[in-house]
C-alpha cells in the first residue's frame, strides 16, 4: 500500500507572530527541497527563502527543519516550516505544498494517528494529548500531561510483564507438572494476588471524568430558599432568574464555573416540596429530584431534618442577612457575607473527590478495562483447575493490551484522532 503524504497548519489559525506547517510521508524531503532549495541537516534549523516550485515566486522567509524517519513525531520523515503568521502567508505556502506531486492536505487528527500507528506513542498516550489540547483547568492540564507522557502506558507494562511471568508458571507447571526438575516453576498464587490487588488500588483511586467534566455542584431546597441567587453568585453572571415569586425555577439550569483552579458544573433546581401547583413545576420537582440522586455534592437550603445525603451534602442557612438563626453554614447572596468560607468548604469536599496531585487518573475506558481484567485475575484465583487459570490469565493479557491500543480498539480509533484538529 503506498502511503501518502500529508501537510497542514499545525499551529494556531492565523494571524499570528508564526505559523507552523508540518509535512509528513515520504515525499516529505522532496517537498521541503523543492521549497526551500535543499534539506538541511537533521533537526537543525535553517533559514531559507521558500519559493513556489512551479513558478519561482517568492513566498516568505523561513526557518525549515528535516526530521528523517523513524526520530520524528510521526515515525516518517518529516519537514516543519515556521513560516510568518499572516493569513496570506499561510495561504500561500499550503497552495504551493497542494500542488507538489504526492501531497494531500491532512485530516484531522492524522499526524497523531500516523504517530500511534508507527509505534511513537500508544493509545493512552493519544488520549492524554487529545486530553491536553481541551485543558482549561491547571488539574487538567497536569493530569491530561501525565497521560501524554506515557505514565499509564509504563503502568501497564509493568502489569504485563508481571502477567507474562505469572502466566510462563503456571504453563509450566501444566507442562511439566510430572517431571522433577521444575522446581521453583510450581505455581503459587501469592504473585498473582499482589498483581490483583495492584489493579484493584489503581481502581479505586479516583479517575479523570470529574476534572474534564465538573463536579457536578447541586443547589437543592424548598422553594423561594435563595437557591438561584447563591448560583448565579458562585457563577459570577446572571444565569438563573431571580424574583420574590416562590417557584420561579422551574426546571435545572446548569452553569459551568471554576472555582480554585477545580472545574464544577452549577445545578439550580427547582423547590422541593409535595403539592406543586400544576403539571410543569410537579416535572421540574421530578428533574430536581433526579439531579440531587446524581450529584457529586448537593448545596441544601433547607431544613437540616431533610438534609439528603449528609456524606454528600453540605447544609446551609442562606439569606443570613434577615438575621434568622437557622442551622447550617450562614451565608447571603445579598451582602456576601460567607459565600468565600463556603467556597473554601466546596473545595475542600472535591479534593477528596478528585485524583491526588502528581496521581495517574483513569478515564471511563481505562477503568472499564481494568474491572475487566480484575475479574479475569480474580476468576484465576478461585480456578480449581490449573487449565482455567492458564485461560484467564491468557484473557487478562488480551484485555490489558486494549490499554495501550495493542489489541481491540479499533472501533474506537477514528473517533479518537478525529477530534484532533488538522495539524494535529
Amino acid at each position: 500500500m503506498t502511503i501518502s503524504t500529508i501537510y497542514a497548519l499545525s499551529s494556531g489559525f492565523p494571524p499570528a507572530g508564526i505559523a507552523v506547517i508540518r509535512i509528513s510521508g515520504p515525499a516529505a524531503g522532496d517537498a521541503l527541497r523543492a521549497l526551500a532549495g535543499q534539506m538541511g541537516e537533521p533537526r537543525v534549523a535553517r533559514l531559507a527563502w521558500l519559493r513556489d516550485a512551479h513558478t519561482g515566486v517568492k513566498l516568505d522567509q523561513a526557518l525549515t527543519f528535516w526530521f528523517p524517519g523513524p526520530a520524528s513525531v510521526t515515525g516518517e520523515d518529516m519537514a516543519e516550516l515556521h513560516v510568518h503568521g499572516g493569513r496570506a502567508v499561510v495561504a500561500a505556502v499550503l497552495a504551493a505544498l497542494g500542488k507538489a506531486p504526492g501531497l494531500r492536505a491532512a485530516v484531522a487528527g492524522e499526524f497523531t494517528r500516523r504517530a500511534f500507528d508507527n509505534g511513537r506513542i500508544d493509545l493512552s498516550q493519544a488520549e492524554g494529548l487529545a486530553d491536553l489540547l481541551a485543558a482549561e483547568t491547571e488539574s487538567q492540564r497536569q493530569s491530561a500531561l501525565m497521560l501524554a507522557e506515557g505514565r499509564l502506558g509504563k503502568q501497564v507494562a509493568r502489569w504485563q510483564k508481571e502477567l507474562l511471568t505469572i502466566a510462563a508458571i503456571v504453563e509450566a507447571s501444566l507442562d511439566f507438572s510430572d517431571e522433577d526438575d521444575v522446581g521453583e516453576a510450581v505455581f503459587d498464587n501469592v504473585a498473582l494476588r499482589a498483581l490483583h490487588a495492584d489493579i484493584n488500588q489503581a481502581l479505586s483511586a479516583p479517575g479523570s471524568e470529574r476534572l474534564k467534566d465538573g463536579i457536578r455542584l447541586v443547589l437543592a431546597g424548598p422553594p423561594n430558599a435563595g437557591k438561584s441567587s447563591l448560583l448565579n453568585h458562585l457563577a459570577g453572571r446572571d444565569a438563573a432568574i431571580v424574583t420574590e415569586i416562590a417557584g420561579t425555577t422551574r426546571d435545572v439550569i446548569e452553569a459551568p464555573v471554576v472555582l480554585h483552579g477545580i472545574p464544577f458544573v452549577l445545578t439550580d433546581t427547582a423547590g422541593l416540596h409535595d403539592a406543586p401547583a400544576d403539571k410543569v413545576e410537579a416535572l421540574g420537582v421530578a428533574l430536581a429530584a433526579s439531579a440531587i440522586e446524581r450529584a457529586d455534592i448537593i448545596l441544601w437550603l433547607g431544613d437540616e431534618h431533610e438534609q439528603p445525603s449528609p456524606e454528600r451534602s453540605i447544609l446551609i442557612a442562606a439569606k443570613a442577612d434577615l438575621g434568622t438563626p437557622r442551622a447550617g453554614l450562614p451565608i447571603s447572596s445579598l451582602s456576601g457575607e460567607g459565600i468565600a468560607a463556603l467556597i473554601d468548604v466546596i473545595v475542600e469536599r472535591a479534593q477528596m473527590l478528585l485524583p491526588k496531585p502528581g496521581a495517574l487518573a483513569l478515564n471511563e475506558r481505562h477503568q472499564r478495562i481494568l474491572s475487566d481484567v480484575s475479574a479475569e485475575l480474580r476468576a484465576a484465583l478461585s480456578a480449581e483447575n490449573l487449565l482455567i487459570t492458564a485461560e484467564c490469565l491468557r484473557l487478562a493479557r488480551r484485555k490489558l493490551d486494549a490499554l495501550t491500543g495493542r489489541a481491540g480498539v479499533e472501533d474506537m480509533l477514528d473517533a479518537l484522532f478525529g477530534g484532533f484538529c488538522i495539524g494535529k
